[in-house]
């Protein structure tokens, strides 16, 4: 049974990184247009508020969580976007504070949870250190969103490691929403992490592999740029298969990103 406690002190920081870079944003700023198609910089924070509530549905209520999912599997196409639609409608300085409320309150719920409790998701059910890890995904990500709408640059730190984890866990999930049978044997991944160590996971001996940085990793599996701009390797057709598909968010398949240098 692994301790959640350093998932969520990461969770935590990734969360006040984010914080520092839109906590200054004038009006006009929140209202910029970023990568994600229709969406501006509030409905990113919008989004992480909207999910953080869930996630706290979750962990203290699952019966008010089994009612979000019914409305999800009801519009599972729109049902997320409806959700960061309706908190981005808010002032920034409300928004801020709705989420700062919400991600404080998701981080005592989580540090109070019993050990060895499982509550229910949008997927498989969820640990309290699983839980910390999806939360700090999706944050690293519209983080990264946000950043390259407002042209800041993040250097990569230690908390990719729960990314590219993350990542290489959902790969049969990846196959799974587009109606595909994982393969049967695990797949060997090599990242190199941002100090030069290399991140490892799956059999040495295994014929599939990906190969390469762990920050482009952490990008592809979260659907922050497209394969060809990215370099990673794959050895094996079902390795490269799943560079195509790779996902570590839950939901259907999302549309990725356009390539900077034209479709493959």
């Amino acid at each position: 049974m692994s301790d959640p406690t350093p998932v969520i002190d990461d969770l935590r920081e990734e969360s006040e990184e984010l914080d520092r870079l839109v906590a200054g944003l004038d009006t006009e700023q929140w209202a910029l247009r970023t990568p994600a198609a229709g969406w501006t910089l509030a409905h990113q924070i919008a989004h992480l508020a909207w999910t953080d509530r869930s996630a706290l549905l979750a962990v203290t209520d699952p019966d008010g969580f089994r009612a979000l999912v019914e409305k999800a599997l009801a519009a599972p196409r729109t049902f997320v976007d409806e959700g960061a639609e309706e908190y981005a409608r808010s002032a920034p300085a409300e928004l801020l504070a709705r989420w700062r409320e919400g991600r404080a309150a998701l981080e005592k719920a989580l540090r109070e949870a019993p050990a060895g409790a499982r509550f229910p998701w949008y997927g498989p059910p969820m640990s309290a250190a699983s839980m910390a890890t999806a939360r700090l995904m999706e944050t690293w990500a519209h983080g990264q969103d946000v950043a390259d709408t407002i042209g800041v640059t993040r250097p990569p730190g230690d908390r990719l490691r729960h990314v590219a984890w993350l990542g290489v866990r959902t790969r049969d999930f990846a196959y799974g929403t587009h109606g595909l049978t994982p393969p049967t044997d695990p797949f060997r991944v090599e990242l190199v992490g941002p100090g030069g160590e290399v991140w490892a996971y799956g059999p040495e001996d295994a014929p599939q592999r990906v190969t390469g940085p762990a920050l482009d990793f952490c990008l592809l599996v979260t659907q922050r740029a497209h394969r060809a701009d990215l370099a990673l390797t794959a050895d094996g057709p079902d390795a490269d298969r799943w560079l195509d598909i790779a996902q570590a968010f839950a939901g259907p398949p999302g549309g990725g990103r356009p390539s900077k240098e034209g479709t493959r």
